[in-house]
């Protein structure tokens, strides 16, 4: 049994609706106010039968009035047979089918039985596809999951190593999602961010380094400046990190988004804006987003953090170094929006 609201100013209508639907509940009202008042009332109302010309509220100002309102129920118009552009106006405004006066029995009966098969089967698509949502959220979460425990575990191998302290990826992940939501604010062309992107970028943050696993130790821990031919070992980690992501695949295989990030923030963090920056000389927006995000998140990174060579740099004082260099190294508005958030990066990372 369906719930229908018969919305008619003419009680023979209503009478004759009320007998022709017995078998459904029929609730009625006179005009469309009093039918969106009996809506509100009743909100499990499966179907409408909505004559136009009524006094204070006609049909069409009832089908205007609940559009806004996001009910979602399907709706029949009831019209004289002279009424043509009337029902194409009503039809316009959101109705789903008419039927003319007089009421015919088996029409009217007919009419509402594919109605409501309609608003079933739509149901049950809905439902279907929420549950499909749910299914795929929780299945992106499990990923989500999994790729973490693996760059904490990658990560680990620079932390026992002594080359990254165990609050690096905290770090950087921290920094991450504050600079990407800060660019997300005004976006500019070239810098937009789907919150897709932004998950990725604040996941794979933490890989920058990987590669250093592949540096030897007597360079890697060296506590001293590097000789030349030192440096040129030390270059090698971000061809050993993108090596380390490195998978194989069909040709007609779709890319994995997650590892592609990886590999693209890992080869062109060390990138300079100005074209002086390795492996591969790029410069502006030649560099891809990934690299001069992290570009800057590296460097202030590796100025305030302790490591084997060298003793942590203040919060002020690497703002200034940084600023130093910032027109050759670093992207101009990536730069900006860091300094506007500098300081809130600075609290997110002491707090505890």
């Amino acid at each position: 049994m369906a719930v229908i609201l018969a919305i008619d100013d003419s009680l023979t209508d209503l009478t004759m609706i009320e007998y022709i639907l017995s078998s459904h509940q029929v609730l009625v009202a006179r005009d469309g106010q009093e039918g969106l008042s009996m809506l509100k009332e009743h909100p499990e109302t499966d179907l409408i039968l909505l004559d136009l010309r009524m006094p204070v509220m006609d049909g069409f100002a009832f089908l205007d009035k609940m559009g806004p309102l996001g009910i979602e129920i399907p709706v029949i118009i009831l019209t004289n047979s002279e009424e043509v552009d009337k029902e194409i106006l009503g039809l316009d405004k959101g109705a789903m089918d008419f039927i003319r006066k007089p009421l015919n029995f088996q029409a009217l009966q007919k009419r509402i039985e594919v109605q409501l098969r309609l608003k079933q089967a739509t149901e049950q698509i809905r439902q279907h596809n929420r549950m499909l949502e749910e299914q795929v959220q929780q299945r992106t979460a499990e990923i989500r999951k999994t790729n973490e425990i693996t760059i904490n575990a990658l990560v680990r191998l620079l932390e026992i190593r002594n080359v990254e302290s165990s609050d690096h990826s905290r770090r950087t992940k921290v920094m991450m999602q504050l600079l990407c939501e800060e660019l997300q604010k005004h976006p500019k062309d070239g810098y937009q961010l789907s919150e897709k992107d932004i998950q990725e970028l604040v996941d794979t943050a933490p890989l920058h380094d990987i590669g250093k696993v592949g540096i030897p130790d007597n360079i890697l821990l060296k506590p001293g400046r590097l000789e030349q031919a030192e440096i040129v070992i030390m270059r090698e980690h971000v061809l050993k990190g993108v090596e380390a992501l490195d998978y194989s695949t069909e040709p007609s295989d779709a890319k994995i988004s997650f590892i592609e990030t990886a590999r693209e923030l890992i080869a062109s963090h060390h990138e300079w804006f100005d074209g002086s920056g390795y492996p591969n000389g790029l410069d502006h927006d030649k560099i891809p987003l990934s690299g001069r995000l992290m570009a800057v998140i590296d460097v202030y990174d590796a100025l305030t953090s302790k490591r084997v060579y060298k003793e942590a740099m203040s919060h002020q004082k690497a703002i200034e170094v940084m600023s130093s260099e910032a027109e050759r190294h670093f992207d101009p508005v990536i730069f900006q929006a860091f300094l506007k958030i500098s300081n809130a990066i600075q609290a997110a990372l002491n707090k505890d």
